[in-house]
C-alpha cells in the first residue's frame, strides 16, 4: 500500500506537484471576500463574443495533454471530493435518506483508505450537502458539530418559471431555515430573448435576499442555445453579486460540458482582471467519473489558478461521481478494483 507522507516525492510537499494541497475539511472557512453587487452595464455584456470552434478544440486537448497517474493522481481526487456538494434532489426524498447522504458527507472515503494512503489525520469531509428546502432541517441535524454547510436549491428549481416575489421568499426561507449557501435558477427564457437587464435585477434580488449565505446562480448553459449566451449570462450574474456560477440544474437535456465550463471560467477571469473579485465556478450534472472530474481540474488550474481548486471557489454537484472516486483511491492503496457496493452513498 502506498502513502502520500512518507517521502520526499509527497504531491503535498512539493509545490511543483500541481499545488493541490489538502486540508483539514473543517476549514471550509475562512471565505474570500465576497463579490459585491456592482451597477448594470449592459456595454459589457455586449461587447461578450466567443469563437465556438476555437473553445471546442482549446478543451478537446485536455484529457490527452494533462495527465496524471499514481499518487499524484490520487492527490487529485482527494482535493476533487473535498470540492462535491453531495446532492438528493428527487422527489422521494425523505429525512432518512438525507441522513445516509450526510453520514457520507461527513466521512466520504472510507477510513481505511485514507490511512492506507497516510492521510487519515485530515478529516476529510465533502464541501457541502445540497438538498430542497423541505430537506434543511434534516441535513442540520445530520451535520451537527461540523463545518460542512447545507446548500438549497431554490427560487423555482429547476425550471426558475414560478412569480418572482415567490422565489425571493424561497431564498430568504431557506436562509431563514439555517442554508449557508443558496442555489438559485435563472429563468431562461430572459437570457434567451436578450433582456439581460432583468436577469441582473432578478439575480440582485436573489443576492440581497440571501443576507449572509453565499448565493450560487445557475445559468442552466444547455438551454441557453449559445456559447455567446453563457458567457453573457455569467457576465450579468457577477454584475448582480453572484458569489458562485453554476452550469446546471443537472436536469437539463444537456448539463456541464467542457465549452460550456472554459466560457464560464472565462468570464470568472475577465470580472477578476475588471474588478479584483474573485466569483467561484461549479459545474453540475453528468459528471460521473474520477476521468471527468479530473478534466475539470484541470481547466481551473490553467484558466484561474490554484485558488481556484479550493472549495470555497470551485465546487462539483454530483452524487454518483463520489463513488467512482473512491474505487480510484482504493485501487491507488490496493492495486485492485473493488466492487460497487463497497462504496454505499449512505
Amino acid at each position: 500500500m502506498g502513502r502520500f507522507l512518507d517521502s520526499s516525492d509527497s504531491p503535498w510537499k512539493r509545490r511543483k506537484m500541481l499545488e493541490i494541497r489538502p486540508v483539514a475539511s473543517n476549514d471550509h472557512a475562512p471565505r474570500p471576500t465576497r463579490n459585491p453587487i456592482a451597477a448594470f452595464d449592459h456595454d459589457l455584456i455586449d461587447s461578450v463574443l466567443v469563437n465556438r470552434s476555437a473553445a471546442e478544440r482549446r478543451v478537446a486537448t485536455l484529457p490527452g495533454r494533462r495527465t496524471v497517474k499514481k499518487q499524484w493522481q490520487a492527490a487529485w481526487l482527494v482535493k476533487a471530493v473535498q470540492c462535491i456538494d453531495l446532492t438528493t434532489l428527487a422527489g422521494d426524498d425523505t429525512p432518512g435518506r438525507v441522513h445516509r447522504l450526510c453520514a457520507k458527507a461527513r466521512q466520504p472515503v472510507r477510513r481505511d483508505l485514507l490511512e492506507a494512503m497516510g492521510i487519515g489525520d485530515l478529516a476529510i469531509t465533502t464541501g457541502a450537502v445540497c438538498v430542497y428546502h423541505e430537506m434543511i432541517a434534516p441535513a442540520l441535524e445530520a451535520l451537527k458539530g461540523t463545518s460542512i454547510p447545507v446548500a438549497a436549491v431554490s427560487a423555482g428549481f429547476p425550471a426558475g418559471l414560478s412569480p418572482l416575489p415567490l422565489r425571493i421568499k424561497e431564498v430568504e426561507a431557506s436562509v431563514a431555515a439555517g442554508a449557508r449557501e443558496i442555489d438559485i435558477v435563472l429563468n431562461r427564457s430572459h437570457v434567451l430573448t436578450g433582456n439581460y437587464r432583468t436577469v441582473y435585477d432578478e439575480v440582485k434580488a436573489f443576492r440581497e435576499a440571501c443576507g449572509p449565505a453565499h448565493l450560487k446562480t445557475i445559468i442552466g448553459a444547455g438551454d441557453l442555445g449559445t456559447l455567446i449566451n453563457v458567457g453573457k449570462a455569467s457576465l450579468a450574474c457577477m454584475m448582480a453579486g453572484a458569489d458562485f456560477i453554476k452550469t446546471s440544474t443537472g436536469k437539463e437535456a444537456v448539463n456541464a460540458t467542457l465549452p460550456f465550463a472554459l466560457v464560464m471560467v472565462r468570464m470568472v477571469r475577465w470580472w477578476h482582471e475588471l474588478t479584483g473579485h474573485k466569483v467561484g465556478f461549479k459545474p453540475a450534472g453528468g459528471i460521473s467519473t474520477a476521468k471527468d472530474v479530473m478534466a475539470y481540474q484541470f481547466l481551473m488550474k490553467e484558466e484561474l489558478g490554484v485558488d481556484w481548486l479550493q472549495p470555497n471557489l470551485f465546487r462539483i454537484g454530483a452524487s454518483s461521481l463520489l463513488t467512482d472516486i473512491e474505487r480510484q483511491l482504493d485501487h491507488f492503496a490496493s492495486g485492485r478494483y473493488s466492487s460497487v457496493h463497497r462504496h454505499p452513498m449512505g
